[in-house]
Protein backbone atom coordinates (compact mmCIF):
# COMPACT_ATOMS: atom_id res chain seq x y z
CA UNK A 1 0.00 0.00 0.00
CA UNK A 2 1.36 3.41 -0.97
CA UNK A 3 2.00 5.83 1.92
CA UNK A 4 -0.75 8.38 2.54
CA UNK A 5 1.81 11.15 3.00
CA UNK A 6 4.80 10.44 0.73
CA UNK A 7 7.03 13.20 2.10
CA UNK A 8 6.50 12.05 5.69
CA UNK A 9 7.12 8.45 4.62
CA UNK A 10 10.43 9.41 2.99
CA UNK A 11 11.53 11.25 6.12
CA UNK A 12 10.60 8.28 8.32
CA UNK A 13 12.65 5.68 6.45
CA UNK A 14 15.58 7.96 5.52
CA UNK A 15 17.98 6.61 8.19
CA UNK A 16 17.49 3.00 7.02
CA UNK A 17 18.16 3.64 3.31
CA UNK A 18 21.41 2.90 1.47
CA UNK A 19 23.70 5.91 0.82
CA UNK A 20 22.59 6.11 -2.82
CA UNK A 21 18.92 5.94 -1.86
CA UNK A 22 19.47 8.52 0.87
CA UNK A 23 20.83 11.00 -1.67
CA UNK A 24 17.67 10.55 -3.76
CA UNK A 25 15.45 10.80 -0.68
CA UNK A 26 17.10 14.06 0.42
CA UNK A 27 16.38 15.60 -2.97
CA UNK A 28 12.75 14.53 -2.61
CA UNK A 29 12.55 16.13 0.83
CA UNK A 30 14.28 19.33 -0.26
CA UNK A 31 12.26 19.78 -3.46
CA UNK A 32 9.41 17.33 -4.08
CA UNK A 33 8.29 19.55 -6.95
CA UNK A 34 11.49 18.65 -8.80
CA UNK A 35 10.41 15.01 -8.92
CA UNK A 36 6.95 16.03 -10.08
CA UNK A 37 8.43 18.04 -12.97
CA UNK A 38 11.03 15.47 -14.01
CA UNK A 39 10.93 12.29 -16.03
CA UNK A 40 13.02 9.48 -14.61
CA UNK A 41 15.76 10.27 -17.15
CA UNK A 42 15.80 13.93 -16.13
CA UNK A 43 15.79 13.08 -12.43
CA UNK A 44 18.63 10.63 -12.99
CA UNK A 45 20.72 13.42 -14.49
CA UNK A 46 19.89 15.85 -11.67
CA UNK A 47 20.50 13.36 -8.87
CA UNK A 48 23.59 11.76 -10.41
CA UNK A 49 22.18 8.28 -9.89
CA UNK A 50 21.08 5.58 -12.28
CA UNK A 51 17.48 5.01 -13.29
CA UNK A 52 17.65 1.54 -11.74
CA UNK A 53 18.68 3.06 -8.38
CA UNK A 54 15.80 5.53 -8.58
CA UNK A 55 13.31 2.73 -9.20
CA UNK A 56 14.73 0.68 -6.32
CA UNK A 57 14.49 3.72 -4.06
CA UNK A 58 10.88 4.34 -5.07
CA UNK A 59 10.06 0.73 -4.22
CA UNK A 60 11.92 1.00 -0.90
CA UNK A 61 9.71 3.99 -0.11
CA UNK A 62 6.58 1.95 -0.68
CA UNK A 63 5.75 2.74 -4.32
CA UNK A 64 5.45 0.38 -7.26
CA UNK A 65 7.89 2.52 -9.26
CA UNK A 66 9.03 6.04 -10.13
CA UNK A 67 5.80 7.02 -11.90
CA UNK A 68 3.68 6.10 -8.88
CA UNK A 69 5.99 8.05 -6.58
CA UNK A 70 5.86 11.02 -8.92
CA UNK A 71 2.05 11.03 -8.99
CA UNK A 72 1.84 10.74 -5.19
CA UNK A 73 4.25 13.64 -4.73
CA UNK A 74 2.25 15.70 -7.24
CA UNK A 75 -0.86 15.17 -5.13
CA UNK A 76 1.04 16.08 -1.97
CA UNK A 77 2.43 19.25 -3.51
CA UNK A 78 -1.03 20.22 -4.79
CA UNK A 79 -2.61 20.13 -1.33
CA UNK A 80 0.32 21.76 0.47
CA UNK A 81 -0.29 25.10 2.07
CA UNK A 82 0.82 28.19 0.22
CA UNK A 83 4.43 28.94 1.25
CA UNK A 84 3.89 32.70 1.38
CA UNK A 85 1.51 32.21 4.29
CA UNK A 86 4.40 30.85 6.34
CA UNK A 87 7.85 31.99 7.33
CA UNK A 88 10.18 29.76 5.25
CA UNK A 89 13.42 28.15 6.32
CA UNK A 90 14.96 26.61 9.39
CA UNK A 91 15.41 28.44 12.68
CA UNK A 92 18.49 30.64 12.74
CA UNK A 93 20.47 32.12 15.65
CA UNK A 94 19.48 35.66 14.64
CA UNK A 95 15.80 35.07 13.93
CA UNK A 96 13.45 37.56 15.60
CA UNK A 97 11.00 36.00 18.04
CA UNK A 98 8.11 36.66 15.66
CA UNK A 99 9.79 34.32 13.15
CA UNK A 100 10.64 31.82 15.90
CA UNK A 101 6.96 31.60 16.85
CA UNK A 102 5.87 31.14 13.24
CA UNK A 103 8.54 28.54 12.42
CA UNK A 104 8.05 26.48 15.56
CA UNK A 105 4.27 26.57 15.12
CA UNK A 106 4.65 25.45 11.51
CA UNK A 107 7.07 22.65 12.37
CA UNK A 108 4.83 21.28 15.12
CA UNK A 109 1.70 21.64 12.98
CA UNK A 110 3.42 19.77 10.14
CA UNK A 111 4.59 17.03 12.52
CA UNK A 112 1.05 16.53 13.80
CA UNK A 113 -0.40 16.47 10.29
CA UNK A 114 2.25 14.01 9.06
CA UNK A 115 1.70 11.73 12.05
CA UNK A 116 -2.07 11.77 11.65
CA UNK A 117 -1.70 10.89 7.95
CA UNK A 118 0.50 7.89 8.82
CA UNK A 119 -1.52 6.66 11.80
CA UNK A 120 -3.45 3.59 10.65
CA UNK A 121 -6.78 3.18 12.54
CA UNK A 122 -6.66 -0.61 12.38
CA UNK A 123 -3.14 -0.73 13.78
CA UNK A 124 -4.09 1.77 16.49
CA UNK A 125 -7.09 -0.42 17.33
CA UNK A 126 -4.84 -3.44 17.77
CA UNK A 127 -2.66 -1.46 20.18
CA UNK A 128 -5.70 -0.30 22.16
CA UNK A 129 -6.97 -3.88 22.41
CA UNK A 130 -3.58 -5.24 23.54
CA UNK A 131 -3.16 -2.60 26.24
CA UNK A 132 -6.78 -2.87 27.38
CA UNK A 133 -6.42 -6.61 27.97
CA UNK A 134 -2.92 -6.49 29.52
CA UNK A 135 -2.20 -7.62 33.05
CA UNK A 136 0.64 -5.13 33.32
CA UNK A 137 1.93 -2.34 31.07
CA UNK A 138 5.56 -1.19 31.19
CA UNK A 139 6.57 1.91 29.24
CA UNK A 140 10.20 2.47 28.20
CA UNK A 141 11.75 5.73 26.98
CA UNK A 142 14.72 7.96 27.76
CA UNK A 143 15.40 11.70 27.46
CA UNK A 144 12.57 13.44 25.53
CA UNK A 145 10.94 10.08 24.83
CA UNK A 146 11.12 9.38 28.56
CA UNK A 147 8.86 12.37 29.17
CA UNK A 148 6.38 10.93 26.68
CA UNK A 149 6.61 7.54 28.41
CA UNK A 150 5.78 9.17 31.74
CA UNK A 151 2.83 10.98 30.16
CA UNK A 152 1.42 7.75 28.70
CA UNK A 153 1.86 5.90 31.99
CA UNK A 154 0.07 8.54 34.06
CA UNK A 155 -2.79 8.63 31.56
CA UNK A 156 -3.19 4.85 31.77
CA UNK A 157 -3.08 4.98 35.55
CA UNK A 158 -5.77 7.66 35.50
CA UNK A 159 -8.22 5.24 33.85
CA UNK A 160 -7.40 2.36 36.14
CA UNK A 161 -4.71 0.48 34.19
CA UNK A 162 -1.57 -0.82 35.93
CA UNK A 163 1.24 1.03 34.17
CA UNK A 164 4.81 1.89 35.10
CA UNK A 165 7.27 4.15 33.19
CA UNK A 166 11.00 3.39 33.18
CA UNK A 167 13.77 5.70 32.00
CA UNK A 168 16.59 4.10 33.99
CA UNK A 169 18.13 1.26 31.95
CA UNK A 170 18.76 -1.03 34.94
CA UNK A 171 15.24 -0.64 36.34
CA UNK A 172 13.77 -1.04 32.86
CA UNK A 173 15.71 -4.26 32.33
CA UNK A 174 14.69 -5.57 35.76
CA UNK A 175 11.03 -4.87 35.07
CA UNK A 176 11.22 -6.42 31.60
CA UNK A 177 12.62 -9.68 32.93
CA UNK A 178 9.54 -10.04 35.16
CA UNK A 179 7.00 -9.65 32.36
CA UNK A 180 5.17 -12.62 30.86
CA UNK A 181 2.63 -13.51 28.23
CA UNK A 182 -0.41 -11.25 28.59
CA UNK A 183 1.70 -8.22 29.54
CA UNK A 184 2.54 -5.29 27.25
CA UNK A 185 5.74 -3.29 26.90
CA UNK A 186 5.42 0.07 25.13
CA UNK A 187 8.79 1.27 23.82
CA UNK A 188 9.25 4.87 22.68
CA UNK A 189 12.30 5.95 20.67
CA UNK A 190 12.63 8.54 17.92
CA UNK A 191 15.35 6.65 16.05
CA UNK A 192 14.28 3.19 17.14
CA UNK A 193 17.93 2.45 17.90
CA UNK A 194 18.33 3.76 21.47
CA UNK A 195 20.18 1.02 23.42
CA UNK A 196 18.56 1.90 26.76
CA UNK A 197 15.17 1.24 25.14
CA UNK A 198 16.13 -1.62 22.84
CA UNK A 199 17.71 -3.85 25.51
CA UNK A 200 14.74 -3.96 27.94
CA UNK A 201 12.32 -4.22 25.03
CA UNK A 202 14.18 -7.26 23.69
CA UNK A 203 14.12 -8.78 27.17
CA UNK A 204 10.38 -8.12 27.44
CA UNK A 205 9.78 -9.80 24.09
CA UNK A 206 11.83 -12.83 25.14
CA UNK A 207 9.75 -13.02 28.33
CA UNK A 208 6.58 -13.29 26.23
CA UNK A 209 5.20 -9.76 26.50
CA UNK A 210 3.51 -8.07 23.55
CA UNK A 211 5.61 -5.16 22.23
CA UNK A 212 4.25 -1.80 21.07
CA UNK A 213 6.76 0.55 19.41
CA UNK A 214 6.32 4.29 18.92
CA UNK A 215 9.11 5.47 16.63
CA UNK A 216 9.94 7.74 13.71
CA UNK A 217 11.64 4.88 11.87
CA UNK A 218 9.42 1.96 10.79
CA UNK A 219 12.52 0.03 9.65
CA UNK A 220 14.43 0.37 12.90
CA UNK A 221 15.62 -2.35 15.25
CA UNK A 222 12.82 -1.39 17.63
CA UNK A 223 10.18 -1.79 14.91
CA UNK A 224 11.64 -5.22 14.09
CA UNK A 225 11.11 -6.28 17.71
CA UNK A 226 7.55 -4.97 17.91
CA UNK A 227 4.25 -6.74 17.43
CA UNK A 228 2.66 -3.33 16.77
CA UNK A 229 4.42 -0.22 15.43
CA UNK A 230 2.97 3.30 15.42
CA UNK A 231 5.00 5.80 13.40
CA UNK A 232 5.51 9.37 14.60
CA UNK A 233 6.88 12.23 12.49
CA UNK A 234 9.25 15.09 13.21
CA UNK A 235 11.84 16.96 11.21
CA UNK A 236 15.26 17.36 12.84
CA UNK A 237 16.80 20.84 12.64
CA UNK A 238 19.78 22.67 14.15
CA UNK A 239 17.68 23.89 17.09
CA UNK A 240 15.41 20.84 17.27
CA UNK A 241 17.25 17.51 17.55
CA UNK A 242 15.29 14.50 16.31
CA UNK A 243 13.87 13.36 19.66
CA UNK A 244 12.67 16.86 20.52
CA UNK A 245 11.19 17.40 17.07
CA UNK A 246 9.18 14.18 17.31
CA UNK A 247 7.96 14.72 20.89
CA UNK A 248 4.80 16.53 19.86
CA UNK A 249 3.85 13.78 17.40
CA UNK A 250 4.61 11.08 19.97
CA UNK A 251 2.21 12.85 22.33
CA UNK A 252 -0.45 12.82 19.62
CA UNK A 253 -0.12 9.04 19.39
CA UNK A 254 -0.26 8.77 23.19
CA UNK A 255 -3.46 10.83 23.27
CA UNK A 256 -5.03 8.68 20.55
CA UNK A 257 -4.17 5.52 22.51
CA UNK A 258 -5.62 7.05 25.68
CA UNK A 259 -8.89 8.13 24.07
CA UNK A 260 -9.23 4.75 22.34
CA UNK A 261 -8.78 2.99 25.69
CA UNK A 262 -11.23 5.31 27.44
CA UNK A 263 -13.82 4.51 24.77
CA UNK A 264 -13.20 0.77 24.92
CA UNK A 265 -13.34 0.70 28.73
CA UNK A 266 -15.85 3.51 29.09
CA UNK A 267 -17.59 2.53 32.35
CA UNK A 268 -14.40 1.49 34.11
CA UNK A 269 -12.46 4.49 32.78
CA UNK A 270 -15.21 6.94 33.73
CA UNK A 271 -15.38 5.57 37.27
CA UNK A 272 -11.58 5.74 37.60
CA UNK A 273 -11.42 9.31 36.31
CA UNK A 274 -14.16 10.37 38.75
CA UNK A 275 -12.41 8.67 41.67
CA UNK A 276 -9.00 10.15 40.89
CA UNK A 277 -10.47 13.61 40.30
CA UNK A 278 -12.26 13.45 43.65
CA UNK A 279 -9.05 12.43 45.43
CA UNK A 280 -7.08 15.28 43.85
CA UNK A 281 -9.82 17.85 44.46
CA UNK A 282 -10.05 16.77 48.11
CA UNK A 283 -6.31 17.20 48.49
CA UNK A 284 -6.37 20.67 46.90
CA UNK A 285 -9.24 21.85 49.08
CA UNK A 286 -7.72 20.81 52.40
Amino acid sequence: MEPANPVAAVRAVLPSLTPAAQSIARIILDDPGLVVRSTITEFSAVSGTSEATIVRTARALGFAGYSQMRFALAAAVAVAREPERLVPGDLGPDDPLTDVIAKVARAESDALADTAAQLDPDRLGEVVKAISEARRINVYGVAASGLVAADLSQKLLRIGLSSHPFSDAHLALTSAALLREGDVAVAISCTGETPDVLVPTRTAAEAGASIVAITNNPRSSLADLADHTLVSAGRETAFRPGALASRISQLLIVDCIFVGLAQRRYETADAAIRATRLAIDSYRNR
